[in-house]
């Protein structure tokens, strides 16, 4: 069922920064790339900022497409702002890196580097030298997914971490079905789905990490769980629904209005990043 119909209130006087919606679209020689971010239902209601970002730029060296998409931790005073240093500290690291060897990535390294733009983060708001990771975690906890799409010859591979459990999935548009590439919330043979989160700050000592090519007729997609919850398998009718619209690239600002659609329960912040390869027809 549709949830509530109402007019979205507006944030707090200081979250002027974080606008209820943002949306992205361009395109390279070899990949075009779309995201949009939405504020969910509760956060309009209740009047806080929306908690989800995504960035994403071009590696002018290779042509690859460099993305971060983060989802603040609702507990979290300032996850808004959490979210999107994570996302830009990713995308300049991983520019940095690409400079350096355009072979591979080091996830480590670029969640590191995240983490301790939170800190720096927490130290100025502090006023402490040395803030604890918990003090870091109680003001700016995010999720993290961020990685790249580039040239291998002829190919496009994809490589990606996350930190947390914001997901990926390749979109199968000739069957409509969804990959996913990360593990679920539910753990391996158990029926219950876990909304436990080790979010940044904390870095595991290998990030979880997926590689692969990309190809017709393949799209990659990033999201938050505002999106990946009411996806779930991709076999009900948000699966329907993304998979008829992301058929081909679609103008930025439609694809923040079909993210923005409504279900009862599904009342959190959306943030949907995708790139497609692009072929002969579309350029």
């Amino acid at each position: 069922m549709p949830g509530l119909d109402f007019e979205a209130r507006p944030p707090s006087q200081y979250a002027f920064d974080f606008p209820d919606s943002e949306c992205e679209g361009w395109s390279t020689d070899r990949l075009t790339l779309r995201f949009a971010s939405v504020r969910g239902a509760k956060h309009r209601y209740y009047r806080q900022p929306r908690q989800d970002a995504a960035r994403a730029a071009v590696h002018e060296a290779t042509g690859s497409i460099v993305f971060a998409v983060a989802d603040g931790v609702s507990s979290a005073a300032e996850s808004h702002q959490g979210a999107v240093e994570a996302c830009r500290a990713a995308v300049e690291r991983i520019l940095h890196q690409l400079d350096r060897n355009p072979e591979r990535l080091d996830s480590t390294d670029v969640a590191a580097f995240a983490a301790e733009r939170l800190r720096e983060l927490a130290r100025w708001r502090l006023g402490a030298p040395a803030p604890q990771a918990a003090e870091v975690a109680r003001l700016y906890a995010t999720t993290l997914v961020a990685g790249a799409v580039r040239t291998a010859g002829d190919a496009l591979e994809a490589e990606l971490f996350r930190i947390g459990d914001s997901g990926a999935w390749l979109l199968d548009r000739a069957g409509g079905g969804y990959h996913p590439l990360f593990g679920g919330k539910a753990a391996p043979g158990e029926p219950l789905v876990s909304n436990e989160v080790s979010p940044l700050p904390l870095v595991p000592a290998q990030p979880e990490t997926a590689v692969g090519r990309l190809t017709e007729p393949w799209t990659l997609l990033v999201g938050t769980d505002g999106f990946g919850d009411p996806l779930g398998e991709g076999d009900g009718r948000v699966g329907e629904l993304f998979a008829r619209q992301l058929a081909v690239p679609p103008p930025p600002l439609w694809l923040g209005h079909v993210l923005d659609f409504t279900r009862e329960t599904f009342d959190d912040d959306r943030t949907l990043l995708a790139i497609w390869p692009r072929t002969e027809g579309h350029r």
